[in-house]
C-alpha cells in the first residue's frame, strides 16, 4: 500500500480552486527512478487519481496546488515568499499543515471524460484570470 500526501484545506479555502498536480515517486529510497509529474487537475480528481494509483503499490503520491504564474516577476515574488517561509497567497488559517497523519477518502477515480471536462474548466480559469 502506498502513501498519499496533500494539504488539508478548510472547505472554503481559495487554494482548493487552483489547478492541482500529482507527483508520483518511489516510496522506497532504494528505488532509483525519476518521479512522474502529471496534471493539472481539479483537486477532487487529483486526489482520487493519486489514491487509485498508490492504493496497491509501494508508491508515494504528492498532490499539491499549481500556481499559474504568468511572468518571471510573479515567479520571483513566489520564490521570495518561499525563501522567507510564507505559503501561497493565503492566511495561515487557510492551510492545515500539521504533522498528524490523516486518512483521506477521495472517492472513485474520475473517468477520462470527467478529467477532460476538468481540463477544460482549468483552461477557462487560466485564460480568464488576470
Amino acid at each position: 500500500m502506498g502513501t498519499l500526501v496533500t494539504l488539508h484545506l478548510p472547505p472554503d479555502s481559495p487554494v482548493a480552486d487552483l489547478p492541482w498536480i500529482i507527483t508520483i515517486g518511489a516510496l522506497d529510497d532504494d528505488e532509483e527512478w525519476e518521479p512522474l509529474v502529471c496534471g493539472p487537475y481539479e483537486r477532487p480528481h487529483a486526489l482520487a487519481l493519486a489514491q487509485a494509483v498508490v492504493a496497491d503499490e509501494d508508491l508515494m503520491a504528492v498532490v499539491e496546488p499549481l500556481l499559474p504564474l504568468a511572468d518571471a516577476e510573479a515567479i520571483r515574488a513566489e520564490i521570495e515568499l518561499a525563501r522567507t517561509g510564507h505559503e501561497l497567497d493565503t492566511t495561515a488559517e487557510d492551510l492545515d499543515v500539521d504533522d498528524e497523519p490523516r486518512h483521506t477518502t477521495p472517492g472513485r477515480p474520475p473517468t477520462a471524460a470527467e478529467v477532460r471536462a476538468g481540463f477544460a474548466r482549468i483552461a477557462a480559469k487560466l485564460t480568464t484570470s488576470s
